[in-house]
């Protein structure tokens, strides 16, 4: 039997407005927007480095955005790591956008986007 190895590709979130999450994921969070091929609906594409990618897609949303957990840890969420969490922090920071330290004890926080998708940042080891 062949052993399979995945690694992801891509995650996606849906966002009510493709330019406003624009402005968390690649002002605050730093993301690479990359070309997208026209989908017939709005939306972006975030490079993760390597191949993976964050894709952005503005369509309406089937869940809720309020009543959500106030941790991210508790709610679905995509994880990213990063070199290091203190740059990060001072780009939330400077954003005004609330973040949460990860309740494991390890060097990780969550934070939420504009339509209340949650985002782990952890800090590789």
């Amino acid at each position: 039997m062949v052993e399979n190895r995945f690694t992801l590709h891509h995650a996606s979130l849906i966002v009510s407005d493709t330019e406003q999450a624009l402005t968390f994921y690649c002002g605050a969070l730093g993301l690479q927007q990359i070309e997208r091929p026209d989908l017939g609906f709005p939306g972006a594409w975030l490079s993760l480095g390597a191949e993976a990618q964050l894709h952005l897609l503005e369509l309406p949303n089937p869940d809720p955005s309020t009543g959500r957990p106030d941790h991210g840890g508790r709610d679905r969420h995509v994880a990213l790591m990063v070199a290091s969490l203190e740059p990060i922090k001072d780009s939330l920071d400077k954003h005004h956008i609330r973040y949460t330290l990860s309740k494991s004890g390890r060097r990780a926080f969550f934070c939420r986007d504009l339509d209340g998708n949650a985002i782990e940042i952890i800090e590789r080891p």
